[in-house]
């Protein structure tokens, strides 16, 4: 098992957002936390990697506990995170953005600069143009590709699909099937159910802190009353 949540709890200030959440991710595959805006999702992912302390609870990464652990630590062991706003250097170039995660990680391995242009193709030839003048699909591209960077064995993607055009969300889940063909394992967490189907095969489907029903994502597509309650579909 390449991560397991056992009974986390995470707060902001005396208010507990995350109520006692457990689930786990077993090395190669695609997994998602489902559910709606508020339903815990980022607090979680927050939660292992470091950007938000748990109150209580564990945090397994390939059986060592990283409870607490601070962001860089996470990073260098081997976690890739992408936040939802993406949070790439506006100020510096594409290929300035990517070289700076492989100097500051120092972690070796598969991915290299040509093999993230290989990725996204599109970044090519926006090498040397500044993240501030990037759109938002080309921003998504280069903070996935500067995660990568960091030769993860776990790349955690918050809300991937959110904001993107039909186009560019069909190149998204081409690029999470060849990173999971490359030996990545993904954590991702997104409230469109019918992204979350094409790339992942189980989910954890999340409300107001708490896990109510996890499974194949084929079962929870296939179950209606599940998805008209917890999902708005």
């Amino acid at each position: 098992m390449i991560l397991e949540v056992h009974d986390l709890v995470t707060a902001y200030g005396l208010g507990a957002v995350i109520h006692g959440v457990s689930f786990e991710v077993e090395a190669g595959e695609v997994v998602c936390l489902l559910g709606r805006n508020g339903a815990g999702k980022t607090t979680t992912l927050r939660s292992v990697m470091g950007l938000t302390s748990p109150r209580s609870g564990r945090i397994e990464f390939k059986g060592e506990d990283i409870t607490g652990r601070q962001p860089f630590e996470a990073a260098r062991l081997g976690i890739g995170y992408v936040p939802d706003d993406r949070r790439i250097f506006p100020d510096l170039t594409v290929e300035e953005n990517l070289e700076i995660v492989r100097r500051v990680i120092r972690r070796d391995g598969q991915w290299t600069m040509e093999r993230v242009y290989r990725l996204f193709p599109v970044l090519t030839d926006l090498r040397a143009n500044h993240g501030s003048g990037l759109s938002g699909g080309e921003q998504k591209m280069l903070a996935i590709g500067r995660a990568l960077m960091g030769n993860p064995t776990l790349l955690i993607l918050d809300e991937p699909s959110e904001g993107l055009s039909p186009l560019m969300v069909k190149t998204l889940i081409e690029a999470i099937r060849q990173i999971q063909r490359e030996g990545v394992t993904l954590l991702i967490a997104d409230q469109n159910v019918k992204f979350a189907r094409v790339v992942a095969g189980r989910g954890y489907i999340m409300e107001e802190g708490n896990i109510c029903h996890s499974g194949q994502l084929e079962e929870l597509w296939a179950n209606e009353q599940i998805l008209r309650r917890y999902l708005a579909v």
